[in-house]
């Protein structure tokens, strides 16, 4: 009978093993997306990366201000290798005080810290403060593009290219809702302790307040970034982060027609991301999944599992009905190395496959004793 049991190609067991033999394995009906009025948008699972809704989200537009989300990047990366810090004062050049459009009032020949150029620059989405930050960082905005098209490709933006750090208008200067979510992705996750800024509501430089243009930070309290951005060309944009119930989305919409409209608009994308779906750990790292059978090896079972955590983001009501195979190896014969690969794990739904993971041993599992081994040869011939 155990003899039977190893050499199943298959192993098949339900996550919920209450579940009614009637219950059919069908996804959960959920409504299509909102319509907002954009030209694109994305909305992702930050763990999993999971599309949950989008609309042309490698359509290249112009990113307005968005483009700051970049320029704070390359300034973070900066900061964490120690070739710059947030204390250092900046001396503002002619250009970074010429800038136009939205500014934090930064004056030519002061000097300002690193730090309130960077709030200057989220909060505030100061071009002036973003200008002051490529020069000092790069030594010129030029050079500083030069890196933002190094970090772009380095984050597998292949839809993207930068020519400033602040967004204005070139027609070489473009980007993608896709690409955006990866950029803002990479901030929340390298960058934690800089990412908690984007949540600040108002900043306070030269005496004059400015409040964040993000208005979900106060329509929402899950929301705690990200970036808008608005010009002529791009339309209205905003990239938003939320987290529910340590599920945190990202949303990035381009193009709408009124600041009404993006904001109205992200916030129906999260709520619907938020509602109709849900993350879930459905296995740990080197935690044990089974235990299997082993030959000619000082233990005769071993436990099998997997090298990293296998999350999923599904619809609301799915995770209770998906199936979940092991094809592990018909004899696994010793000496086995611990990371060895001994099988696959497949997570299905209706018989589509949604993952695959290999199955490796949890510990080594030496040669046996020469008794061990006799044994069990002969009982493999027999069997």
């Amino acid at each position: 009978m155990f003899r039977k049991y190893l050499i199943s190609l298959i192993f098949i067991f339900t996550l919920n093993i209450t579940m009614s033999n009637t219950l059919t394995a069908q996804t959960a009906n959920i409504p299509s997306a909102p319509i907002i009025g954009a030209k694109s948008y994305l909305v992702i699972d930050t763990l999993t990366n999971h599309e949950i809704a989008s609309l042309e989200p490698n359509l290249r537009l112009p990113p307005a201000s968005i483009t700051k989300l970049m320029t704070a990047y390359v300034t973070f990366h900066a900061l964490e290798s120690d070739q710059i810090s947030l204390e250092d004062q900046v001396t503002i050049s002619e250009k970074a005080w010429r800038m136009t459009g939205s500014r934090m009032f930064i004056e030519v020949g002061k000097k300002v810290s690193v730090q309130d150029l960077l709030m200057g620059m989220i909060v505030q989405s100061g071009n002036d403060a973003s200008v002051a930050l490529a020069e000092f960082v790069a030594g010129s905005e030029f050079l500083f593009v030069d890196l933002m098209n190094q970090y772009a490709a380095n984050l597998s933006m292949t839809s993207s290219s930068f020519q400033n750090s602040t967004g204005l208008p070139d027609e070489n200067h473009f980007s993608t809702a896709h690409d955006l979510s990866l950029l803002a992705k990479a901030i929340i996750t390298e960058f934690p302790k800089y990412y908690k800024w984007y949540s600040t509501k108002e900043f306070t430089y030269n005496e004059i307040t400015q409040r964040n243009r993000n208005s979900l930070l106060w329509r929402d309290p899950s929301v705690d970034g990200m970036k808008t951005g608005s010009t002529e060309e791009a339309g209205y944009c905003l990239v938003s982060s939320a987290i529910r119930n340590d599920m945190r989305l990202i949303s990035v919409v381009l193009g709408t027609a009124t600041a009404k409209s993006r904001n109205d608009g992200s916030q129906a994308l999260l709520n619907y991301g938020f509602r109709f779906h849900e993350t879930k750990t459905i296995f740990m790292s080197e935690k044990e999944i089974i235990a299997v059978k082993t030959w000619k090896t000082q233990s005769e079972t071993l436990s099998l599992g997997i090298l990293n955590d296998l999350n999923l983001t599904l619809p609301r009501g799915s995770f209770s009905k998906l199936s979940i195979e092991n094809n592990i190896q018909p004899e696994i014969i010793g000496p086995i190395d611990k990371g060895q690969v001994l099988g696959e794990l497949v997570i299905k739904l209706n018989d589509s496959t949604l993952a695959t993971q290999a199955l490796v041993a949890l510990e080594n599992n030496p040669k046996g004793t020469l008794w061990q081994q006799i044994k069990d040869t002969m009982q493999l011939w027999f069997e």
